[in-house]
């Protein structure tokens, strides 16, 4: 029987991952991730990935692509004319899914963490892993018929409702708290209250 070898990269990635959830992304030392990751070599995340931030960037973006690559196939479905509902829907569907997985949940942990960071975020991100993502908030901004800051006040409102709402549904399983609700009917009831908010 073949013994899975995990790179060093990845398991950089995948420790950081744990512990930035954890133990909060300006709580966690490089030489802690480091450490867990069980590499001798104090500088592996700068050989790896530059920095701490490239460290950041590239757990964002091995969890985020394939979220964007799913709403951008979602909205792609919808035609012409897609209602603000299904637009949502198309948003929180595939990243509410991600607290499935242990990684999952940490990931989205991690992004309500950097949420303040939404603005700066929209112009800087990386356009591969954000791209559908983009799409469908552009959309959205273009929907309400009232002035365009209030229209850009609503989009950070939906990412932060969206973020902190599925991080705490993450941070809950992680604990092992009752959820009240199936993960159909809290889809559903995040999607029509983002929906909400933006009409």
């Amino acid at each position: 029987m073949a013994t899975l070898t995990i790179s060093t990269r990845d398991r950089l990635l995948d420790e950081a991952e744990r512990l930035l959830a954890a133990g909060g992304v300006q709580g966690v030392t490089t030489r802690e991730i480091t450490e867990a990751a069980e590499q001798r070599n104090a500088s592996a995340v700068s050989y790896h990935f530059g920095s701490r931030d490239g460290l950041l960037r590239e757990i964002l973006a091995r969890r985020g692509g394939p979220v964007d690559a799913a709403r951008g196939e979602r909205r792609d479905l919808l035609g012409a004319q897609p209602s603000v509902r299904d637009l949502v829907a198309c948003l929180i569907d595939p990243y509410a899914g991600l607290v499935a997985t242990p990684h999952g949940r940490s990931y989205v942990r991690i992004v309500a963490q950097l949420r303040g960071r939404f603005a700066a975020w929209r112009v800087e991100s990386d356009a591969a892993t954000t791209q559908h993502l983009s799409r469908i908030l552009d959309e959205l901004e273009a929907r309400p018929k009232v002035s365009a800051p209030v229209r850009r006040e609503r989009i950070v409102a939906l990412i932060m409702l969206l973020t902190g709402t599925v991080a705490e549904r993450a941070r809950r399983i992680d604990d092992h708290a009752l959820l009240e609700l199936d993960h159909d009917e809290y889809v559903a009831n995040l999607v029509d209250m983002c929906a909400a908010l933006l009409g």
